[in-house]
């Protein structure tokens, strides 16, 4: 069964835990582009804001760990647009460490897909594995760095397309050119929405995977990026306080 990256960050987030304190940086060394700050805005809860000096990302993921180096947990992948982020509700006297590291790389196509009308059915769910993603061998592709900007367009997915599976469900697959991504993001923009939004993360040569869609998403746009991580900010710390 596949779960979406958003509900896997939510419940991340829950479990999470902060903050109370100074501030601090690791490794030392050149400052990084990204400057992240972290406030606790209440016993147990912290907002974390950033600016980013560097070149423009195709968004940031904002990770969190129990120890200075890691090992690091996303909390989320924000659109280019977002340079705060929310932890609440947090374990109370705990210390925890944060850091947003931009992610770039080219995206496809946008696909659009109207999906037919029909409620989540926990029975038509119960067998995804029609939704594991997978890497589906082709013909040969002669593929290119998207850390290169003089290749980069080049090493975007192609041939995106998406197959209606049923009332809530789609299969999308694309043709992997990328010689050196981190992963690859699936993307979605509901009707009505400003921005798209990360629903997956996917490891390197993986060409097709299935969306159980949310209600929001009868209608909207999928895009694939091939994409890589840039250098992380600085490494903030606080503590949480004894309870709300």
């Amino acid at each position: 069964m596949i779960t979406r990256m958003l509900s896997a960050l939510l419940l991340l987030t829950l479990l999470g835990g902060c903050a109370g304190t100074a501030a601090a940086t690791w490794p030392p060394g050149p400052a990084p582009a990204v400057r992240l700050t972290a406030t606790l805005v209440s016993p147990t809860n912290v907002t974390l804001s950033w600016h980013d000096s560097g070149p423009a990302p195709a968004g940031s993921v904002v990770e969190y760990a129990t120890a200075p180096n890691g090992p690091f947990t996303p909390l989320g992948f924000l659109p280019p647009t977002r340079t705060t982020f929310q932890h609440n509700d947090l374990m109370p006297s705990t210390t925890f460490y944060y850091r947003v590291r931009p992610f770039y790389g080219p995206a496809s196509r946008t696909v659009h897909v109207s999906l037919p009308p029909g409620a989540y059915d926990d029975q038509a769910q119960a067998d995804q594995s029609w939704a594991a993603p997978r890497a589906v061998p082709g013909g040969p592709v002669a593929t290119r760095s998207i850390r290169d900007a003089s290749t980069a367009a080049s090493g975007a997915p192609t041939n995106l397309t998406a197959t209606i599976v049923n009332a809530n469900g789609i299969k999308l697959a694309w043709t992997d050119n990328a010689s050196d991504a981190d992963g690859y993001l699936v993307e979605s923009k509901p009707a009505g929405s400003t921005d798209f939004n990360v629903i997956q993360l996917l490891d390197p040569s993986i060409n097709t995977c299935g969306i159980v869609t949310l209600p929001t998403e009868k209608n909207a746009g999928y895009l694939i990026r091939a994409f890589y991580y840039g250098q992380p900010s600085n490494t903030t710390h606080l503590t949480t306080g004894n309870g709300p």
